[in-house]
Order: structure tokens, then C-alpha cells, then sequence
């Protein structure tokens, strides 16, 4: 009898990026029994991504794609009777909202606009979806010609061509992923599901965000700032509502501070909000609390989780993810519980309180990464976007009325990559840094690793430093143990995940124990049996990029570094970044209150003492850690004859590693590895 055929796998190659498909935005229909989600791939030339809307049933069965073409479909919101799915598109000359039926049929456009929609939500008799709208500024046009051109527009589409400059008169006037920003501003607009008809609900130069739709459809509530200059006071965020058909906003108020995703109680009484009231505070160290607030305004905003030390936001972060999402406090139907997502020691999964308030539990346990949660009207389901750390996330279901819910993965999406390549299982590992702090990581083997062998290593540093690693798929990881390294990743003091202490002790001092933590992370690494100590690298992205910087600024133990969209120079980090001038909490003030400060927790001021080989990557389009900090670094060491090169990449914004260019994010990846083998593999 002839032996049983198998197929061997083959290592994770930097080309996979390109066949993932990433799996996004989980809606679960009404009826809890179909789910609707949308499906991101890679163009046959690799120069973008088209993303289609896909469904299964919760039993698993009936995954089937249901929009196709060279575009990309998104947001997707069932409505209440399960006749359509809405959803946004460009199919024609401007973006729209477009309604798909459920039962069979072409999608159909419900209105188109030269301009960006953003949560839709329908009302509950399904003849009405609110959502964000923004206008575009018109093509070519200057300041002088710009409100002429939206009065005496012919209907015809006008050539989007580079303006002959821009007039910039805000402090907040670009975004790093968007470029610079039109004129309008966010606001709440209702779109009439029958003829398209819309009505704008909010107006004015403040903008409007979040809405939800109160039980019995009557009125809108949304978050906005209302502060006379809301670019320097982000945080004070206020909560209004308005009639849904329009007239008179009502300012519900709310503790001065960040007031974001409101949602309403099931008998229309109470509004859930997720804030906190230090407004003052560093990004990211005060955790956002869930709070209830009257309807009207009585009673007054209480907070219901006041001792939970947890972020409610996926703040782990991977590159087939799309992280730091937020979702609104999700009712029960019987009111009596919420839930919310929350990051905690490298996992995000769903947590429960009860209405009177408490400390949150999780919904189920485990080692995962939930991306999204989607309920449905019954209260019985919920759809998930889950997954750990050796397989991309899929759609999942939780059973909600089990005495002990456990997610059920639905979907296999990425099947059939998966049967081709081999996944290395990341080993979880804990050590002791200073102060006896207990500092959690991960260790990558090569997937074809041998005992007895020495291996080069890569520490990788995240970004933030407000996140966290993770049990979550990283192909970047994956791909670098294929190529032979042992790769390690920790979460330093400053991540997400231990609580408002952990991430507070590096505020004003980055450099200092986040530092020692990687160290520690090198010294545990380099003790095991199987890594050359003598080939070792280090590589991360913004603060994961500046504290490459800091490390081969203060020590030679490194055999090469790789720096990525970093930051260099703390002070002209102030005004070239888009949101430079935030980070004043961080730092001990702005630069000139504290010049010291920004000198002593800048890499720049120790890169005379570099000697570790360093290639420097940036994208030239990254308004978050724009070029020019590269650049510093770059003409400092070039100039003093040290070993560096620098790689620019064209058009790409500060997220190259998880939403560039496919072809870019190879690349990337190539330059990486290939810096690494020159220095550690010769």
C-alpha cells in the first residue's frame, strides 16, 4: 500500500504579508444569527488593498464573500428589521454610503459626496442612518476661491489637483494617515434610508463625533469640544444631544475631561460613556473609566469602575491588526450589565460590570486578542474578530446566556496559508529588571530550531510607549525567527497592561527605567543556552525607534540596530509632529519650560557616542515622527563617519509596518533582515 502523501511546510517568508488576509469591523445581524465582516487583501501588484464585505452564519456555516471589484468596502452596520446592510464605499466619483439587501441583489448607492463618512448607525424603525460626514475642501481650490466655489459648483467633477498653497491658521491642521485636513470639521449628519435625503444635524466649527441613537429613535447623542481653542485642550470633551430630525443641542453635563462612544440604556434613561476626569494628565496613563450619565442630565455622571487600573481600548499591537480600538459600553437588554473591551497583561479581551458599578470581570478568559465585539438585539450572542499569537484573528462567537461563555473561532480565512507555512508557538517569559520589577515578554525560536546551536537574536521594542505585546499573530516576528534569529519582545515600564503605575514611571523620564527594563530583557536573553551573545540586534518603531536610539547611544553590546520612524530631538519633535504639542504632560512641560529635560531624554544629544552599525528607516510622508527627526540622526552620524545608512519611503505615513504600501512593507522587512545578516551572520 503507497505511503500517504503529505506536504511540507515552509518557513514564513516576507512575501506572506501580501497573502494574509486580514479580517476586520465583525456586525452582528439583529436576529443573532448571521454575521457580517469585512475581508482586507492585497492587490495583484502590490501597490494596495482592496477590502470586500463577507458573512457567515453563527454556526460557521455560509462564509461567502459578498462585494467584490478593485475597491475597497467598509464599516458595515446592519439595519434593525435585517433588510440591508449599509455600508461605505467609492463607486463612483465620490465616497457614499451604500445599502446591500440581505436577501439577495446588487448593493445600491443611498448617497454620494465629495467627502469622508464615518459611523453609521440606523435608527431603530430602520428608516433613518446617522452617521459623520465630512466635506472635502473643493479641487484646486485656494482660500480666496473656496467658498465661491461651493456656491457656484456646475455639478460637474472638478480636477483634484495641488492647490497653490495652503493658508494654515489652526495648530491642528494635518493628521499622520490623512494628510492635511479640509476646512469642515466632523458633524452629525441623518440620512433618510428611502430617498437619500440628508439633513444636517450639527454645525458650526466644532466637531461632532460618536453618535448614538437613543431606544425609541428620537434622539442623537455625540461627544464633542467646545472649548475656544478644542487643538489645545483635546481632553476636554463635552456630551450633547439633539432632536433627530434636527433643532435645538442640549449639553448633558459630564466631569471636565474625555468624554468618548456614548451609548444609551435600553429604556432611553441612561447614557454610558467611557472617560476619565484628569484632563491634565500624560496620554495614556490615566485609565478611561465607564460612566452613566442621565439622559437629560439627572441623575448626575457617576462612575461605575472607578478602582479598575485598565485601559478599555486594544491597545496590543500587531501588524495584521488594526488596533487601539474602542468600543462604546455595550448594554445587556435588561440593562443590568455593560461591557467593554480591556487591555490587560498582554490580552485584550471583553469585561463585564454590573450597572450599579464595580470592578469589571473578564467575559471569558484566556490568552487572546479580541479586536472587536459586535452585539445583537436578542442579547443572547456576541460576534468576535479574535485570535492569539499563531494565527491571524478570525470571526468568533460567544454564547452570552452560558453560566461560563467561551468563544468558538468560526471562520478560517486564512486556512489554507496557514497548511502551507510553520508557525513558531511563542514562549511566554517573565524576569526581573530594577526595583524588582517583574517585566513580561516573549521568546521566538526559529521553527526548524536545533538544541545545542547558537543563534542570533533581535530585540524588538514597541511603539507607543502607551501599548502593549501581546498574544497576538505578528508577521514581522514570525518572518525574522524563519530567517534564523531568536526574536524577543517585551512590554518595558510605560506599556498598557499592568495598570496606571507601571505606565506612569517614565512619565518625564524616558530613558531611565524603561531603559533599564530592556536591558534587563538583553541580559536574560543573552544567558540562555542557545544565544550568541556576541550577535545580538535591536530594532522598534516611533518610541520602539527612540529607544533603539537611546540604547545604542548608551551601550555597545549590540552587534547592529535598526531604528524605524523614530524620534531623535525631543524639541523639534514640538513642532514638526501633528500632535507634537500634547505630548507637554509627558515631558515636564513644553521645551522651553524645560529645556533641560528635553535634552537630557533626547537620543540626539547622546549620538557622538554610537558605534553600533544603525540603519535608519522613515517614511517620508509620517506627519507623527516626521522625516526630519531621521534625518538628524542620520546627517549626525554621517557626518561623524559612523556606520549608517538611511532607507526613505516614499509616500507612506508613520504606519508603515501594519497599513503601508504591500510592496513598501516588504521591502521594509528586506532591509531589516538584511542589515542584520551583514552584521550578525558574517
Amino acid at each position: 500500500m503507497p505511503a500517504k502523501r503529505t506536504t511540507r511546510k515552509r518557513p514564513v517568508s516576507f512575501d506572506d504579508i501580501a497573502r494574509i488576509k486580514f479580517v476586520r469591523s465583525p456586525v452582528l445581524s439583529p436576529d443573532e444569527e448571521t454575521i457580517c465582516f469585512v475581508v482586507e487583501t492585497a492587490a495583484d501588484d502590490k501597490k494596495k488593498y482592496n477590502s470586500h464585505l463577507w458573512r457567515c452564519r453563527v454556526d460557521g456555516s455560509d462564509v461567502r464573500q459578498l462585494t467584490f471589484g478593485d475597491r475597497g468596502d467598509s464599516s458595515p452596520a446592519f439595519s434593525p428589521d435585517g433588510r440591508y446592510i449599509a455600508f461605505v464605499s467609492k463607486r463612483g466619483d465620490h465616497p457614499g454610503i451604500h445599502l446591500l439587501p440581505t436577501d439577495g441583489g446588487e448593493a445600491k448607492p443611498l448617497v454620494e459626496k465629495d467627502g469622508a463618512f464615518a459611523d453609521l448607525v440606523f435608527t431603530p424603525d430602520s428608516k433613518t442612518i446617522v452617521c459623520m460626514y465630512r466635506e472635502n475642501d473643493p479641487p484646486g481650490m485656494t482660500e480666496k476661491g473656496y467658498e465661491e466655489k461651493k456656491k457656484s459648483d456646475d455639478g460637474k467633477k472638478p480636477k483634484r489637483e495641488t492647490p497653490v498653497y495652503r493658508h494654515i491658521t489652526r495648530l491642528f491642521y494635518r493628521l499622520d494617515g490623512a494628510g492635511f485636513l479640509p476646512k469642515d470639521e466632523f458633524h452629525i449628519w441623518a440620512f433618510d434610508v428611502e430617498t437619500g435625503e440628508g439633513t444636517q444635524l450639527t454645525k458650526g466649527r466644532f466637531e461632532e463625533m460618536s453618535p448614538a441613537i437613543s431606544p425609541d429613535g428620537k434622539t442623537v447623542a455625540y461627544v464633542t469640544n467646545r472649548r475656544p481653542d478644542p487643538d489645545r485642550d483635546p481632553n476636554r470633551m463635552e456630551l450633547y444631544t439633539v432632536p433627530i430630525r434636527g433643532g435645538k443641542t442640549r449639553l448633558i453635563p459630564t466631569p471636565e475631561g474625555p468624554v468618548e462612544h456614548p451609548s444609551f440604556s435600553p429604556d432611553g434613561k441612561l447614557i454610558a460613556y467611557l472617560g476619565h476626569d484628569e484632563p491634565d494628565s500624560p496620554f495614556g496613563v490615566v485609565p478611561m473609566h465607564t460612566w452613566v450619565v442621565g439622559s437629560k442630565g439627572r441623575p448626575a455622571a457617576k462612575n461605575l469602575t472607578p478602582k479598575f487600573d485598565r485601559q478599555p481600548v486594544d491597545d496590543t499591537i500587531s501588524d495584521t491588526g488594526e488596533g487601539f480600538g474602542m468600543i462604546a459600553p455595550q448594554w445587556s437588554r435588561n440593562g443590568r450589565t455593560l461591557t467593554i473591551l480591556g487591555t490587560d497583561t498582554g490580552a485584550t479581551l471583553p469585561f463585564t460590570m454590573p450597572r450599579r458599578g464595580g470592578i469589571p470581570t473578564p467575559l471569558f478568559g484566556g490568552k487572546y486578542h479580541v479586536q472587536g465585539i459586535s452585539f445583537g438585539r436578542r442579547g443572547k450572542r456576541a460576534a468576535l474578530l479574535i485570535g492569539d499569537d499563531t494565527a491571524p484573528a478570525e470571526i468568533g462567537i460567544v454564547d452570552l446566556d452560558k453560566k461560563t461563555p467561551r468563544p468558538r473561532t468560526l471562520t478560517k480565512i486564512n486556512g489554507d496559508w496557514l497548511k502551507e507555512v510553520l508557525i513558531a508557538k511563542p514562549q511566554e517569559v517573565s524576569f526581573r529588571s530594577t526595583n524588582d520589577t517583574k517585566i513580561q515578554g516573549w521568546v521566538l525560536k526559529p521553527p526548524n530550531f536545533k538544541r545545542g546551536r547558537k543563534y542570533p537574536s533581535i530585540i524588538e521594542v514597541h511603539g507607543g510607549p502607551r501599548t502593549q505585546y501581546g498574544y497576538t499573530f505578528f508577521h514581522e516576528m514570525q518572518a525574522f525567527a524563519a530567517n534564523g534569529y531568536v526574536v524577543m519582545y517585551t512590554n518595558p515600564r510605560g506599556s498598557q497592561g499592568r495598570g496606571r503605575a507601571f505606565t506612569e514611571a517614565i512619565v518625564n523620564g524616558w530613558g531611565t527605567v524603561d531603559y533599564e527594563d530592556v536591558m534587563a530583557a538583553a541580559d536574560w536573553l543573552e544567558k540562555q543556552p542557545y544565544i550568541n551573545k556576541k550577535k545580538m540586534g535591536i530594532t522598534g518603531g516611533s518610541y520602539g525607534g527612540y529607544m533603539t536610539n537611546w540604547v545604542v547611544g548608551h551601550t555597545h553590546r549590540f552587534k547592529a540596530a535598526v531604528t524605524q520612524r523614530s524620534v531623535v530631538e525631543l524639541k523639534t519633535f514640538f513642532g514638526s509632529s501633528d500632535l507634537g504639542w500634547l505630548w507637554r504632560h509627558e515631558f515636564g512641560g513644553q521645551y522651553w519650560e524645560n529645556p533641560e529635560g528635553y535634552e537630557r531624554m533626547s537620543p540626539l544629544t547622546y549620538a557622538n557616542n554610537i558605534r553600533t552599525p544603525l540603519l535608519i528607516i522613515h517614511s517620508e510622508n509620517d506627519l507623527r515622527c516626521a522625516i526630519e527627526q531621521g534625518e538628524q540622526l542620520y546627517t549626525r552620524l554621517k557626518y561623524l563617519r559612523r556606520t549608517t545608512e538611511l532607507v526613505r519611503f516614499p509616500e507612506e505615513p508613520h504606519g508603515l509596518s501594519r497599513n503601508g504600501r504591500p510592496d513598501r512593507r516588504i521591502a521594509r522587512l528586506e532591509f531589516i533582515i538584511n542589515w542584520f545578516d551583514k552584521y550578525m551572520k558574517r
